[in-house]
């Protein structure tokens, strides 16, 4: 099945949500994870290819196991990340840890355990390596490296691109030699290279990639038998957005590989790590009009959920699709679809955080942009679509002490069943400790 733009939504199940849930949460479609998955796994390849999802886009148990039950293993950020994915029953043997962090102390003989488990550590810094090498060494581990490609990175905006020389991700191309030269010298092998140059963006910076990572994996890296081209595929979230076309990038990393193949008689997996295109078109945020407002400028719609819920937009300047949704179950008007295309009215969407930026929609400036929308009554609601992704993960949740919603899946069979519930007010102070001054 192939799936351009955000799950359609079933406008009759939002007032049922609602009335057995409350307001704001979180929707997401198991069956629309599933098919993505598929898609991924579908990728043409040379010779073998693995599929890792990019666990910080959406690290809720449920979505975890959906996605590993289908097949992909894991990218971790952190070792919290990690050890969250093992209490969801994932097996260390299944991630990649993919980090910033230092490990000291504790946490670094927590993630010795890890690495004796099988969890693949990913070489990001020197003082990684200096620090793990001797390890690694005594119990025979082979690593992989992440190396900074030193060249234009492939980001959708610049808070999104980690391959630029203003981005500080993974071992700059300029130390691979030291690093190979110690590694030798020590008797390791790093079998797997990685590369991960940005989110979202230009297909032909990705192609550009493969073509760079196979060129260094071929001068420094003899036993490297994975080749990681990273993740960053991009999801049409909005009406005129261009999907990435993963069938035609899965045959150009065939092709670069088997070229790779034929120069060196070398034969490299491939594998890849997307977040973003696993599971942001599976969500959505289901919100209540609460206030209406108006001023000589702008007319307001203040939903119960903004900026805590979704920060991207803030962040990113990201435009998600906007349905309205009456509380008898009846879709007004669709953003993503634009329907209907008459009747419309302006409305600036906000939420209730004392924030100007608390916007679903913002301009380069961070100006709120109104909405072109059929005109909804309070009580009424407005979900986001394409929230699958960096939103719960991501979002400043209490801020001004707003406590994080609860989440829903669709299930295969269409049953709604809750996967968190809302947090409550108690959670909010529980590790705060009483000192008196």
């Amino acid at each position: 099945m192939t799936h351009f733009g955000p799950t359609k939504l079933d406008a009759a199940v939002i007032p049922k949500i609602a009335a057995q849930w409350g307001t704001p949460i979180y929707l997401h479609d198991q069956e629309y994870i599933e098919n993505s998955c598929e898609q991924l796994l579908n990728m043409p390849n040379a010779f073998g290819l693995h599929v890792r999802y990019a666990m910080k886009a959406n690290s809720d148990r449920t979505v975890l196991r959906v996605v590993t039950n289908k097949g992909l293993d894991l990218d971790c950020s952190s070792l919290d990340e990690a050890a969250r994915a093992h209490v969801a029953g994932i097996p260390y043997s299944r991630m990649m840890l993919t980090t910033q962090e230092v490990p000291s102390g504790t946490e670094r003989a927590e993630l010795e355990e890890m690495i004796k488990a099988g969890l693949r550590y990913n070489v990001c810094s020197l003082l990684q390596f200096q620090l793990i090498a001797d390890f690694a060494g005594a119990n025979k581990v082979d690593l992989s490296i992440r190396v900074h490609p030193g060249a234009a990175g492939g980001g959708e905006s610049a808070t999104r691109d980690t391959g630029s020389e203003y981005s500080c991700f993974g071992v700059h191309l300029n130390d691979v030699p030291r690093v190979k030269a110690m590694a030798d010298e020590k008797g390791l092998r790093f079998t797997q290279v990685h590369v991960h140059i940005g989110s979202g963006g230009d297909p032909e910076k990705w192609r550009a990639n493969i073509d760079r990572e196979l060129g260094f994996v071929r001068d420094y890296f003899p036993d490297a038998v994975t080749v990681s081209f990273g993740g960053g595929l991009k999801v049409a979230r909005m009406p005129g957005e261009k999907q990435a076309d993963i069938a035609s990038l899965g045959a150009y990393a065939k092709h670069r590989i088997e070229e790779f193949k034929a120069a060196t008689g070398r034969e490299l997996e491939m594998e890849i790590e997307p977040g973003t295109f696993v599971v942001a078109n599976s969500g959505h945020i289901v919100t209540r009009i609460i206030d209406k407002k108006f001023t000589n400028e702008m007319n307001f719609l203040i939903v119960d959920g903004g900026m805590e819920l979704l920060t991207r937009p803030l962040l990113y300047g990201s435009e998600h699709p906007i349905y309205i949704v009456r509380q008898d179950g009846t879709l007004l008007s669709s953003e993503y679809d634009q329907t209907p295309t008459a009747g419309l009215k302006s409305f600036g969407i906000v939420g209730r955080c004392c924030e100007s930026g608390d916007s679903v929609r913002l301009d380069k400036d961070g100006n709120i942009v109104p909405v072109e929308i059929i005109e909804p009554e309070i009580g009424d609601y407005v979900v986001i679509g394409g929230t699958g992704a960096y939103s719960e993960s991501m979002s400043p949740e209490n801020y001004n002490s707003h406590r994080k919603p609860g989440a829903v899946m669709k299930t295969n069979s269409g049953e709604l069943v809750l996967i968190r519930k809302k947090q409550v007010r108690e959670q909010l102070v529980q590790n705060e400790l009483d000192v008196q001054l």
